[in-house]
């Protein structure tokens, strides 16, 4: 196994340059090193052991791998599951743009892990968003302390993306209460021993719910109904059929669960009747933030692994007739290396500014700022999905060329996390997706005011590249205007009223990337003409350069094939 740590000024670097606070900064400063320290000693050893292991399923019940029963009750006596629970329900109430680099620290250490925390998380703001003050008195407790988890059931066999296709089914039972009929896939976290419960919310349809998604509501639907006492005396019909065998993250049971197939699964309605992909969104919307945070996190392990692969690694020599030489020394790993720190730093700061306009749609001034941060993070979270997943992918698989043949084996570990991580372009809506709603919702729909907001933001950047002393990166300032000029006048072309969706559709993916590497190359200059502190890194001018020269310089290029659309593609055939 690599050496492996948590790239704590990394961390707070990123937070810096994302504007948050400084009182927030020195929250993460204070929290981050005892936080590492359970990562890194604790943790992160547990991930090849889930990687090998994996979790089992038998007689219906499905078993995590060894030490991670304990690690979790650890982690829950830490505290360490209720860092952005309100304080009101026993919480710590930090804003997100700091337990977004606690999130990336679990997840570094182990993935798979920390898939758990997330639904849960995105459960609590569900039921405090939506959920009725009885709902919530049943049911957060349990949450905050540990003693139960959630899951986030949408997928059917017949209804991935499409949930206009969903046909589990829910019946008034009375009381308050309903049953539901039916089965759900690809769940996270669906069964296991980490707690005594788990709690489902389920999309379902109601007998009197209109076609499509909006005849959809959301239910609580828990493994145990807890009597008035809240012990857990009676099982609920709920019951694991079985988990996936998959590429990767082996020690996250993902399973399929049947839903009232002994005479109901009895649940709790949250929000209103026919309501539930509404409330459902509010969860969604957090995965997606979680999702980008996970390429983070692996994009981190995979450069770290890299780097201390490349520095022990003696092959060939430096110069002609030298001595045998580390590969660090050669020109193409260097290459290697330092793409694969750009593109992991550009997507940090990336994933913390958007939890950082999360925030401020919260607690900004007025009713006008609040509104601007809220657009703005609402713009933001699918290129954080999208982009960063996407980059991540391409960093682990770097992070396997840098060793060679010893990282197609499994022994050396770093296959572990392309293996792990090529999930996060697929599920919480597939990276295709993510492009779609970019170009349809965010930009089409919403006028384009937001993106011009973020462009209007970013050509300040390059201003002030053009003004600095240091020639790396002032020569970077044309390269940024350059691509915001390109983006400019494909948003202008997004928003021609005689385009067609298949024009706008066809070249979504491709708008997404340009986006997410003109916002990552604008946040890179920002923090390289930031005054240097402790934990600016040193190689920060260059890791800015190179993602300039290496990202922006294509952009006009993909403007021009965006802006093609359907005309690229062949007729579908019959």
């Amino acid at each position: 196994m690599m050496d492996f740590w948590i790239a704590q000024q990394d961390m707070l670097f990123a937070l810096r340059v994302a504007g948050a606070p400084a009182e927030d900064q020195a929250l993460l400063c204070d929290l981050l090193p005892p936080v590492a320290r359970l990562a890194e000693t604790e943790l992160g050893p547990l991930d090849p052991v889930g990687d090998r292991i994996g979790a089992a399923f038998a007689d219906g019940t499905v078993t995590m791998p060894p030490g991670f029963v304990a690690f979790y009750r650890q982690w829950v006596e830490g505290g360490w599951n209720l860092v952005d629970v309100p304080e009101r329900w026993g919480g710590l109430g930090l804003p997100l743009s700091v337990a977004a680099p606690l999130m990336e620290t679990w997840t570094s250490a182990c993935m798979a892990f920390g898939l758990a925390p997330v639904l849960t998380q995105g459960a609590m703001e569900v039921l405090l968003t939506h959920g009725d003050e009885a709902l919530q008195a049943a049911w957060i407790p349990s949450l905050t302390a540990g003693t139960c988890m959630a899951t986030m059931a949408l997928t059917e066999p017949m209804a991935g993306s499409d949930l206009n296709l969903i046909r589990t089914r829910a019946e008034r039972a009375g009381d308050g209460r309903y049953r539901l009929f039916g089965q759900k896939m690809f769940i996270t976290y669906g069964d296991h021993d980490l707690t005594d419960n788990i709690a489902h919310l389920v999309l379902a349809r109601l007998p009197d719910g209109a076609p499509g998604s909006r005849g959809l509501s959301l239910f609580l639907v828990p493994k145990w109904l807890p009597d008035a006492a809240g012990d857990l005396r009676q099982r609920n019909d709920v019951h694991c059929l079985g988990i996936e065998h998959k590429m990767g993250l082996h020690a996250s049971p993902t399973c399929t669960m049947g839903f009232g197939e002994h005479g109901g699964a009895v649940g709790w309605l949250i929000g209103r009747e026919h309501q539930g992909l509404s409330c459902m969104f509010t969860m969604m919307n957090r995965a997606r933030l979680a999702t980008g945070l996970q390429g983070v996190a692996v994009a981190a392990r995979a450069t770290q692994a890299a780097e201390t692969y490349a520095r022990q690694r003696v092959q060939g020599s430096a110069s002609r007739g030298g001595a045998p030489a580390p590969i660090l020394a050669h020109p193409d790993v260097r290459r290697m290396l330092t793409d694969m720190r750009a593109r992991t730093t550009a997507i940090r700061l990336i994933a913390y500014s958007a939890a950082m306009a999360i925030d401020r749609s919260h607690n900004a001034g007025d009713a006008d700022q609040r509104q601007a941060a809220l657009d703005r993070a609402s713009l933001l979270t699918p290129i954080v999905k999208a982009f960063c997943s996407d980059t991540a992918i391409d960093v682990a698989s770097t992070c396997i060329q840098v060793h060679g043949g010893a990282g197609y084996v499994e022994e050396t570990g770093v296959a572990r996390h392309l293996r792990d991580v090529r999930i996060t372009a697929i599920y919480e809506g597939t990276n295709g997706i993510q492009a779609i709603d970019l170009v349809q919702r965010k930009i089409v729909q919403a006028g384009g005011s937001a993106i011009r907001a973020l462009l209007a933001e970013l050509r300040m950047e390059a201003g002030a590249a053009t003004a600095i002393d240091e020639p790396a990166l002032r020569d970077c300032a044309p390269l940024l205007t350059d691509a915001l000029d390109a983006i400019a006048g494909t948003v202008d072309w997004l928003l021609e009223k005689q385009r067609t969706d298949a024009d706008r559709l066809a070249g979504a993916t491709p708008f997404l990337d340009m986006l997410g590497r003109t916002l990552g190359a604008g946040l890179l200059l920002r923090g390289a003409m930031m005054k240097p502190t402790p934990e600016t890194p040193a190689d920060i001018n260059w890791l800015a350069r190179h993602f300039c020269w290496t990202y922006l310089a294509p952009v006009p290029a993909i403007a021009r094939l965006v802006r093609q659309g359907a005309a690229l593609l062949p007729p579908v055939s019959a």
